[in-house]
């Protein structure tokens, strides 16, 4: 599993910035949820689970924050700053979203509806899932 943090392709003149974003062009899979947090307190952590199947892309569209992922081997951080950057998380990634600056919001679109089964809320459950599923790896980067 590789998550990969993308650069879109901003559009801007005097007027101000643009990025649009196409399924299976910009985002690899087909678009089937969006939501956003913000007004997020101080020193909350957000997230603490991983998906069975589901992908995401996440974007800071304001402000910042950090995303801790987890393959169940490794461990990154990776600072989402730029409205022009998104995190590509797989499935079998166990994911936190922390130290959000006050005017920040995090914008996620997903490859699936809301499922409460496809979420792994346990770290020991998250784990032993992983065990069973192919090697995963953390990979950086700009597409």
């Amino acid at each position: 599993m590789q998550v990969i943090k993308y650069v879109f392709q901003p559009h801007g003149d005097e007027r101000g910035q643009l990025v649009a974003l196409e399924e299976f062009k910009d985002i690899p899979f087909k678009i089937k949820r969006v939501y956003y947090m913000y007004d997020t307190a101080t020193g909350v952590i957000r997230g603490f689970h991983a998906h069975k199947s589901l992908q995401q892309i996440l974007i800071c569209i304001h402000g910042s924050c950090k995303i801790r992922l987890d393959n169940g081997k490794e461990k990154k951080v990776v600072p989402l700053e730029k409205p022009y950057e998104g995190l590509y998380v797989s499935n079998n990634m166990w994911r936190e979203m922390y130290d959000f600056s006050p005017d920040a919001v995090l914008m996620v679109l997903a490859s699936e509806l809301y499922d409460e089964l496809d979420y792994i809320r346990s770290y020991e459950e998250f784990l032993e899932f992983v065990k069973n599923c192919r090697d995963t790896t953390i990979v950086e980067g700009a597409v």
